[in-house]
């Protein structure tokens, strides 16, 4: 019951249903009894005074009175009868009437006792309810309760229109960030969420451009002046491993930002991979390099993704481990239909208030302990757009034994 869509529906269902039946409940208290005994008893007093004044003659079929030697059994009616033996006395009856509910049945009996002691017996006019008054009933609520659901539905679906345009456009975000074009078209409230819909993609769209080019820029523009610095530190000869050094590091940090931009933009198609072939060459490459790298557990599972990037994002990933871990294992399992990869180090970890920012852009747990290391400290954040990008997700989590443990999830194919 949290869709807004179903509440809505509910709310006018229960309010037209309610309101019509709370008239037809009226409407049946007001018509339920019958006419009010002030036209009925004049009425019974005019035909019972037709059959006096008829004896001792016939009387008509049309007057439907019954004679009898006594009159009509049941609970009298005490109003009615008094109201009915007054009418006859202004009438100039000197007769005694009785007005008595029927015995087995709705409705009411008038008797009248007649001069020679016999007893006119006649029907109260009275309104009958039809037969199965229930079916009826509940046929007429249900052509109100689908009456009032098919026009609940479609005018519930007018009102949360813009509700589920902007639904769809948040849900349609690309890896890059960017919304997708909404069409403005529809009536006035929808138009004007799709228009700025649209102005929020577009603005968006400049800023991270903008955001793009800067680091680009900063990160080309800092090659000419390091290239400068890097001819006079040869001629050096007091410190100058520590300036080719600190140059070295500046080049790093640029080309790591340059890379990091080049990911956003550049996206390789996606394909199916075979992931534990690919995590194989990589601990090949590794383990060539000089990384202590080790394979556990591969099982047989292939993603969708794209070659390169996610060659890219696992060297990051493995490559950190083995560095800041000290050494690091992989493994690779079959989760339902999902593809978990699970890089473990035997390293330090990363205290727990610091684990939501590993993957932000330059980010070290301690510069100062750790400048010894080469990198720019863009390694987790590339791998993280590249993962994110395919649909895959990246957790880290410090292990009870020591160590932190990467984790990898891609949906199988």
């Amino acid at each position: 019951m949290n869709s807004l869509r179903r509440r809505l529906i509910l709310l006018l269902v229960a309010s037209i249903v309610g309101v019509v039946g709370l008239a037809t409940a009226a409407v049946i208290s007001v018509r339920g009894g019958g006419p009010p005994p002030e036209l009925t008893v004049p009425w019974v007093a005019q035909q019972m005074e037709l059959v006096v004044r008829l004896l001792p003659g016939p009387i008509p079929d049309v007057l439907r009175v019954k004679l009898s030697d006594h009159a009509a059994g049941g609970k009298v009616d005490r109003p009615e009868t008094a109201m009915l033996n007054d009418i006859l006395r202004r009438r100039g009856l000197d007769v005694l009437a009785v007005v008595s509910d029927k015995a087995d049945e709705p409705g009411q009996l008038a008797s009248v006792r007649l001069p020679d002691n016999r007893w006119a017996i006649m029907e109260v006019p009275h309104i009958t309810p039809p037969r199965r008054e229930w079916l009826v009933l509940a046929g007429w609520i249900s052509l109100i309760v689908a009456g009032a659901t098919a026009v609940s539905v479609y005018f519930t679906a007018v009102l949360i229109r813009p509700l589920e345009m902007l639904e769809a456009a948040v849900s349609k975000i690309g890896s890059d960030g960017m919304l997708a074009a909404v069409p403005e078209v529809g009536s006035a409230e929808v138009k004007a969420t799709a228009h700025a819909l649209n102005q929020l993609s577009s603005r968006l769209k400049t800023a991270m451009e903008s955001r793009m080019r800067l680091v680009a820029a900063a990160g080309h523009d800092l090659r000419t002046p390091m290239t400068r610095m890097r001819l006079r530190a040869e001629f050096l000869d007091d410190e100058r491993d520590k300036w080719l050094h600190d140059l070295d590091e500046l080049d790093r940090i640029a080309d790591s930002a340059i890379r990091l931009v080049r990911e956003e933009v550049n996206q390789d198609a996606a394909e199916p991979l075979d992931l534990r072939k690919m995590v194989g060459d990589i601990e090949a490459e590794m383990v060539s390099l000089g990384h202590a790298v080790s394979i556990g557990h591969l099982d047989a599972v292939s993603v969708q993704a794209g070659a390169l990037g996610l060659r890219r994002a696992l060297r990051n990933l493995i490559v950190n481990a083995a560095t800041h871990g000290k050494a690091c294992r992989i493994d690779l399992a079959v989760a339902g239909s999902r593809a978990v990869l699970t890089i473990s180090d035997h390293g330090p970890g990363i205290p727990p208030e610091l684990l939501n920012k590993a993957f932000e852009p330059f980010f070290r747990v301690d510069p100062g302990r750790l400048q010894s290391i080469p990198g720019a400290g863009l390694g987790l954040a590339i791998a993280k757009e590249i993962i994110e990008r395919y649909g895959g997700t990246v957790t880290l989590e410090n292990r009870k034994g020591g160590g932190l443990e990467q984790t990898v999830v891609f949906e199988a194919v």
